[in-house]
């Protein structure tokens, strides 16, 4: 047994101590979704804490537990607040969370997160569904021996996100009046914001929007065989591309301001999953 199945499976037993609750559907909640948590009808929470040698979220406004319940009746498990790879761990337990929430039978997963935006036509406020990602700038999180019973050692990785969801999704979005767009997510490693000229270099590259998480946890869910979307609020213009410097504060203002349509989209995110 490697390393980190040890460690995943330590986390798992805790958890199964606690509650045997089984979800259907994982999701992360990212900068500005925090508040989703009204919308789950709420049967047992876990602080990140409570797990053995498990990372802690140290970044304002994630909160860092697991809410296990349910959202219009479908099984969900929630993460209120995620790990990032900038805050100092290694990248096994960056995704560790996310490999607890499938070995806890989650077949399913929608991640979200703020981002820049780089294409010309994503203004602030709009919702972006990721049909791919460039994530060769940072570690991947299948580096080292490769835990055999989560995944093969030579994932392929053309499909990433799934595509009948990303179609449910829209449809439904669309359907309530939300235009939801869809476009390729590059991971900086952070927590820098990006110069200018590397945003340059990721459009040249085919990037849409630039963030500091999900794709590596995308990849780690994707290895386990899990259904995976995922949905970007655009809360910035990437640097060089607005008119003013950019701050966390400001990220978290704008996320704020559209929250609406962001929590409705998940919504309907949450009910397509579980159709699909």
């Amino acid at each position: 047994m490697t390393k980190v199945e040890e460690k995943l499976y330590a986390c798992l037993e805790t958890v199964r101590k606690i509650t045997d609750f089984q979800p259907r559907v994982a999701l992360v909640l990212g900068s500005g979704l925090g508040d989703f948590v009204q919308h789950i009808k709420i049967a047992d929470t876990l602080a990140f804490d409570a797990l053995p040698d498990f990372p802690r979220s140290t970044v304002s406004g994630h909160v860092g537990r697991f809410i296990f319940g349910s959202v219009q009746k479908v099984p969900i498990v929630a993460m209120q607040g995620r790990i990032h790879y900038y805050e100092g761990y290694d990248m096994s337990d960056v995704v560790l969370p996310i490999r607890l929430m499938g070995a806890l039978g989650a077949t399913h997963l929608l991640l979200t997160n703020a981002a820049g935006g780089i294409r010309s036509d994503l203004s602030v406020g709009d919702l972006m569904l990721l049909n791919d990602h460039i994530s060769c700038f940072l570690p991947s999180p299948l580096r080292g021996q490769n835990p055999d019973s989560l995944g093969t050692r030579f994932p392929d990785m053309t499909a990433v996100y799934d595509s009948e969801l990303n179609s449910r999704i829209r449809l439904a979005a669309s359907a309530m009046g939300i235009t939801v767009k869809e476009g390729v997510y590059l991971q900086a490693p952070g927590p820098q914001y990006e110069t200018p000229a590397e945003i340059r270099l990721y459009a040249s590259c085919g990037a849409d929007a630039v963030g500091m998480s999900t794709a590596c946890e995308a990849i780690a869910a994707h290895h386990m065989g899990v259904r995976v979307c995922a949905l970007s609020c655009i809360t910035n213009r990437a640097a060089g591309l607005g008119t003013h410097l950019l701050s966390h504060d400001e990220v978290r203002q704008a996320a704020n301001r559209h929250k609406d349509a962001f929590e409705k989209t998940v919504l309907a995110a949450i009910r397509e999953m579980n159709l699909a």
